[in-house]
C-alpha cells in the first residue's frame, strides 16, 4: 500500500510505493498542505489501481525509464513535474493541470453573461479586459496565491483615474476585485484547489452624503430653471425616480387615469434595459404637481415620441449632456453646492418623510423591498425640516392633559404617576 510522505527539510511532497517489487519514491514541487496532499492521493490511487489491473506503464505516467534499484534513499529520485496549487493532475502528464487565467476568464464570462444585463456585462468585461487579464493573463489559476491577489489589489490602489490626478476609489477596486474573486473561486471549485481569493475583504467604502434640497431650494430650482425642463425637474424632485428611470419612461408607462407612474424600464448606456432588482418595478402615485406637470408635457410633446422626455430627435437624454449643460449650471447660478441629480431623489424622500407619509409608502415609491434604508440614510432629516426633537409629543401632553407646552418637560413624570395603571395610553396618530 503506497503512501503520501513528504521531505522534512523541504516540505514538500512525494509518494512511495511498490511496483514489480520494487519500492518507489516519486517527488513532487506540492508543498505539505491537507489539499495538496488530497489531490496527491488521487494520482496514487490511480496508479495503484492499474498495478492491479496490470495496466500500469511507469515510462508513460512519469516520462522517464524505470530505475533498476529500490529507491531506499530519499532524493535520489527525479522530481516528478507535479507543478504547486494545481488541481489533480493525470497520471502519464506533465502538462499544467489548470487553465490559464485568460482562458478560463473568458470561459466563465461566457458562462455568467446570460443571467446579466447588458450594462452590467459591459462592466464586467471591462475589468477582466482592462486589469485582470493584463495582470493575471499568462498565469495558471492554480497558481495565483492570495499573496499575488493582495498585490493586484494594492497596485489598482496607485493607477489614476483618466484626465484626473486622482486614483481609483475604493469602490472602484472592488468592482474589479469582484469578478476576480468569482472566477478564481469558480476555478478551485472545478480543479479542487484552495482560492487565492479565501478570505480577502473588500476594502471599506466611505458612506457617501445624502445631500437633499430643501423645500426653499426646489421652489427656486423650478422658478429659475429652464421652461423646457420644468416638468422634468417638477417629476424627479416629487416622484423619487432615478436618472435611467426618468430618462426611459414612455407615455405607455404614463397612466392618467388611474394617477400612476408605472416603472417598468431604465435607460442605461443608450439602451433600454430591464430594471436591477424586482423591487425596483413599481407604481408611483401621482401627486397634483406631477399630474398636472406630465399633463403639460404630453401637450408639448409630439404625438409620435415614444419617450417622455426626449430630444428634439424624439431621443431619451443623455444624462451627461444633462449634467454638464443644464444641471451644474443651474446650480452654480443659484449658489447653490454641486451635487449629483441623484440627490433629486434623495430630496423626494426627505420631503415625504418630513410631511408625515407612512414610511411603508414611502419605501414603496422609492422601490424599495424595506423601510431599513429609509430609516438608516434618511430619517437624521426630517426634524430639522418639519419641527424640533420632541415637539410633537409636547403638543400631545398639552392637548391631552392641560398642560402648558412650555412646562410639559416638567410636570410629565408626577401627572403619569397619579395615573390608573389600566387606562389605556393616547393613541398616536
Amino acid at each position: 500500500m503506497g503512501s503520501i510522505r513528504n521531505i522534512p527539510n523541504k516540505g514538500l511532497l512525494f509518494m512511495d510505493f511498490r511496483f514489480q517489487g520494487r519500492r518507489l519514491r516519486e517527488y513532487t514541487l506540492l508543498t505539505d498542505t491537507p489539499a495538496n496532499r488530497k489531490r496527491l492521493q488521487k494520482v496514487l490511487d490511480q496508479i495503484e489501481k492499474e498495478i492491479a489491473l496490470g495496466s500500469f506503464d511507469y515510462q508513460k505516467t512519469f516520462n522517464k525509464p524505470l530505475p533498476c534499484v529500490d529507491e531506499d534513499n530519499e532524493g535520489v529520485a527525479q522530481q516528478t513535474a507535479i507543478p504547486v496549487g494545481s488541481s489533480t493532475p493525470r497520471a502519464g502528464s506533465t502538462a499544467p493541470s489548470t487553465p490559464l487565467f485568460k482562458d478560463f476568464a473568458m470561459t466563465w464570462y461566457g458562462e455568467s453573461e446570460v443571467a446579466w444585463r447588458r450594462s452590467y456585462r459591459v462592466t464586467q468585461l471591462g475589468a477582466i479586459n482592462q486589469y485582470l487579464i493584463p495582470h493575471f493573463g499568462n498565469r495558471e489559476v492554480g497558481q495565483i496565491t492570495k499573496a499575488d491577489v493582495l498585490s493586484f489589489r494594492a497596485s489598482l490602489a496607485k493607477v489614476t483615474v483618466r484626465n484626473s490626478q486622482s486614483t481609483l476609489s475604493n469602490r472602484r477596486i472592488n468592482a474589479v476585485m469582484k469578478p476576480l474573486r468569482q472566477i478564481l473561486n469558480e476555478a478551485a471549485d472545478r480543479f479542487e484547489f484552495t482560492s487565492g481569493f479565501t478570505n480577502v475583504k473588500p476594502l471599506r467604502l466611505k458612506r457617501s452624503d445624502v445631500e437633499p434640497f430643501t423645500i426653499d431650494d426646489v421652489q427656486r430650482i423650478l422658478k429659475t430653471c429652464r421652461v423646457d425642463y420644468r416638468n422634468y425637474f417638477t417629476v424627479r424632485f416629487f416622484t423619487g425616480m432615478r436618472s435611467g428611470e426618468v430618462h426611459g419612461l414612455k407615455w405607455k408607462y404614463v397612466d392618467f387615469e388611474r394617477r400612476l407612474i408605472l416603472v417598468r424600464e431604465s435607460f442605461v448606456m443608450g439602451e433600454d434595459e430591464d430594471l436591477k432588482t424586482d423591487g425596483s418595478q413599481r407604481d408611483i402615485q401621482m401627486s397634483q404637481m406631477v399630474f398636472d406637470a406630465l399633463k403639460s408635457q404630453r401637450l408639448a410633446s409630439d404625438e409620435s415620441a415614444e419617450y417622455v422626455f426626449c430630444n428634439r430627435e424624439h431621443k431619451p437624454l443623455n444624462n451627461k449632456n444633462f449634467i454638464t449643460r443644464v444641471w451644474q449650471p443651474l446650480l452654480r447660478h443659484l449658489n447653490l453646492t454641486l451635487r449629483r441629480p441623484y440627490q433629486m431623489r434623495h430630496t423626494a424622500a426627505t420631503l415625504w418623510l418630513a410631511s408625515g407619509e407612512a414610511p411603508e409608502w414611502i419605501a414603496r415609491q422609492l422601490g424599495h423591498t424595506s423601510t431599513e434604508m429609509l430609516f438608516r440614510v434618511y430619517s437624521r432629516f426630517v426634524p430639522n425640516l418639519t419641527r424640533r426633537d420632541g415637539s410633537a409629543f409636547e403638543r400631545l401632553l398639552a392637548s391631552r392633559m392641560g398642560l402648558d407646552s412650555g412646562a410639559a418637560g416638567v410636570d410629565v413624570l408626577p401627572v403619569l404617576a397619579t395615573r390608573p395603571t389600566t387606562e389605556a395610553l393616547p393613541c398616536l396618530m
